[in-house]
């Protein structure tokens, strides 16, 4: 019989398309990859994927309380971990589908009432390889940028992963391979790396 102690924690990953793993042949995308590496370390990850094709900021406003408060209830250690905004970005009809300000204020709202309730953190949008849009890449960089900045006023950790996936071969060669968007698993593991790099990630969960 085992008797390690297993520390359980229970992960909402709330998003879009990215937080789903789209495009991962092995169904687990970068949410999955940290959790499988933290049940290694030791833990007991309950892990609810949260993530939603084509949501925006706006979306998640109106879906993440009742989503996450189902799936954590108080007497377990539940955390929230936040990734949206690129498809904020994208146009239709000639506007973006978010407004910067609608965007932030979304997101100011989110994340304040949220860590009223759990541990928080934010992972910033990923890259969008296909330009057809020459804006959308300094949009998508301005928005990680105020992110940021609010995660900041509010004391939320906050990963930036723009510079460092948009650099990444593996993440531009497998979603041009794929959809022209979403990588396949080399891209959602070279994701899940820079999270596990991340000091905040590795300091974020109990000692066991």
């Amino acid at each position: 019989m085992n008797s390690i102690h297993r520390q359980e924690v229970r992960i909402c990953f709330v998003g879009d398309s990215f937080v789903n793993g789209t495009g991962d042949q092995e169904c687990l995308g970068w949410t999955g990859r940290v959790c499988v590496n933290a049940n290694k370390k030791g833990y007991d990850i309950t892990y609810y994927n949260l993530g939603i094709r084509r949501d925006t900021s706006t979306d998640i406003a109106k879906r993440w309380l009742q989503e996450v408060s189902l799936r954590l209830p108080k007497e377990y250690d539940g955390r929230v971990v936040f990734s949206f905004g690129l498809n904020d970005t994208t146009l239709e009809n000639g506007k973006t589908r978010v407004d910067l300000a609608d965007s932030l204020k979304n997101t100011h709202e989110i994340l304040s009432e949220a860590q009223k309730l759990y541990p928080v953190l934010m992972v910033g949008p990923a890259p969008y390889i296909e330009q057809e849009d020459s804006q959308r890449k300094q949009r998508t960089i301005d928005l990680s940028k105020q992110y940021a900045f609010i995660c900041k006023g509010l004391n939320v950790p906050y990963l930036d992963v723009f510079p460092i996936l948009e650099i990444s071969n593996i993440w531009i060669n497998e979603a041009r391979a794929n959809d022209g968007v979403h990588p396949q698993a080399g891209g959602y593991e070279e994701f899940a790396q820079i999270v596990e790099n991340w000091d905040t990630w590795l300091n974020w969960f109990p000692v066991i």
